[in-house]
């Protein structure tokens, strides 16, 4: 074993083409008789301190010979105590192959972020978050990024191995389907932001499908953190009755992302602020690799987890996230202004809304909330227009079930995420039908607020709601279902809310 030091004086600051970051000494090997004899090993282990304000990544090259088999990497980092309210010490980790480090991410091996202590690729056979694929010579990088560092610094050890010996055969991948066997033009449900093993997620893929299936649902999406190692291990799970979409939670600095139904084996980068100018390229990747744009959990509150690049790139926005918390009232608040903001600007561009359960682990449960979409089959192209269109509504189980229609006195007639094209003063009755929420109370919601809030519904959690308005008094219109408040005049956390019902000519 070799040990060296990489102090802050052997820093340098580089441009990667990602941002700026700090590349520290090359970690050597030998090249000469270890790499002739199979199954011998050489380790290195380096040690370091990074200051408060370091930059975002920092690579550690390594230099790795010809007839490496295996290259596994282990790390620690000191975690002291820090005053009430400041954040400690956080360390994520991920490796980029001799193809290098640019922003793109053509040489990404894999990420596992704070998730796991070490990890290891071969030809055959990768961690869970990292690719599988021949060790090539040449210049690796290993990525440290510095989530939080506490005021006395972050002190790490890096340990590197590397295994010589004849490489095995990397594995062709298999990827799910694109479609599954449907009913036609349909509600189908489903969760579109789900974490498995091969992010930070403690669920394997197959345990995930069955709760997928437990939970009614009819599609999900697979949406690791800064890693597409995944979707390589979906392809025996998916069914007739079960649709897999392959994605990538984007989770940089400043919000998450959620990449949805690209193209397998697609990865998107995600080494940028808002303040580089760079998150609109991006974005153009994920919708040419076939995906919607849709912004996780905007408001949250951890660390890098509000959404600070704006809503220009969005296809659709995670208005609900997980069980119903404070942040997804802000949220909702926040997502209802743009719809004014829609309807000022006249120009019929709006801003769908999506729920999903952001499950990792017990006893989050997948499927709540859910988004309900209406498609013409069950398909990845069709579920995305469907959400694309805000043809969908949110709820929190596959118990409820909505239909919420705008109808005008000559038989027009519109529904969820359509557009009810009437004159200003044509009289027009919203309905909704509800099943499957006891004790809930029904809210209509326009851009003037909320102008109806009826009585609780009956135990048998079933009913009609009917409301009458014109267009000039609401431009749009949508439902919320409620749960009961002890609160006083705060509403109870949501059952479900539709997307908007658009009343009137444009």
């Amino acid at each position: 074993m070799c040990e060296d030091d990489h102090g802050i004086g052997r820093r340098a600051l580089f441009v990667t083409g990602a941002a700026t970051a700090l590349t520290l000494g090359t970690v050597s090997f030998s090249h000469g008789p270890a790499a002739e004899a199979a199954d011998s090993q050489e380790t290195r282990t380096v040690r370091g301190t990074l200051p408060t304000g370091s930059p975002d990544f920092v690579y550690l090259p390594v230099d790795v010979p010809e007839g490496v088999r295996e290259i596994r990497v282990a790390y620690t980092y000191d975690k002291p105590s820090v005053p009430a309210g400041t954040p400690g010490n956080a360390l994520d980790i991920g490796i980029f192959d001799e193809r290098g480090t640019e922003l793109g991410g053509e040489g990404f091996r894999g990420w596992s972020g704070g998730a796991r202590t070490e990890f290891f690729l071969r030809a055959d056979d990768a961690t869970p978050g990292y690719l599988p694929g021949p060790v090539g010579p040449g210049t690796w990088h290993i990525a440290l990024g510095p989530y939080t560092v506490a005021p006395q610094g972050l002190t790490y050890e890096v340990t590197v191995t590397l295994t010589y010996g004849e490489p095995g055969r990397t594995p062709t991948p298999v990827y799910p389907p694109s479609r599954a066997r449907g009913r036609g033009r349909a509600w189908y449900r489903g969760d579109c932001h789900l974490h498995s093993w091969y992010s930070d997620g403690r669920r394997t893929p197959a345990e995930i499908a069955a709760l997928a299936r437990a939970a009614g649902l009819d599609f999900i999406n697979t949406s690791e953190h800064n890693t597409h190692s995944s979707h390589a291990h979906w392809a025996d799970l998916a069914g007739d009755d079960l649709l897999i979409m392959t994605g990538e939670e984007v989770t940089t600095r400043n919000g998450h992302v959620v990449a949805l139904g690209v193209d397998p084996g697609t990865f998107i980068d995600w080494r940028y602020r808002a303040r580089d100018n760079r998150w609109a390229r991006f974005a153009r990747e994920i919708r040419r690799a076939g995906g919607l744009v849709v912004p996780a959990h905007p408001h949250a509150t951890c660390v890098g987890c509000g959404w600070k690049f704006g809503f220009a790139e969005a296809d659709a926005v995670e208005v609900w996230n997980g069980p119903f918390t404070p942040d997804d009232e802000v949220t909702l608040a926040e997502w209802d202004n743009t719809l004014v903001a829609a309807v000022r600007e006249g120009h019929g561009r709006w801003l769908p809304a999506m729920g999903n359960s952001d499950a990792h682990r017990d006893p989050d449960a997948i499927g709540s909330p859910q988004t309900v979409v209406l498609a013409d089959d069950l398909t990845r192209e069709a579920i995305q227009e469907g959400i694309r269109a805000g043809r969908s509504y949110v709820a929190e189980s596959k118990n409820i079930s909505l239909a919420f229609t705008a109808s005008g006195g000559r038989g027009e007639h519109a529904g969820i995420g359509e557009r009810l094209e009437v004159s200003p003063d044509t009289p027009v009755t919203i309905r909704l039908e509800v099943s499957g929420a006891p004790r809930c109370t029904v809210r209509f919601v326009t851009d003037q607020g909320v102008l109806l809030a009826g009585d609780p519904l009956p135990v048998s959690g079933s009913g009609v709601v009917e409301w009458r308005t014109t267009p000039a008094y609401a431009a749009y219109v949508r439902a919320e279902l409620r749960h009961e408040t002890a609160a006083g005049p705060l509403p109870g956390a949501l059952a479900a809310f539709t997307n908007p019902v658009f009343l009137g000519r444009r």
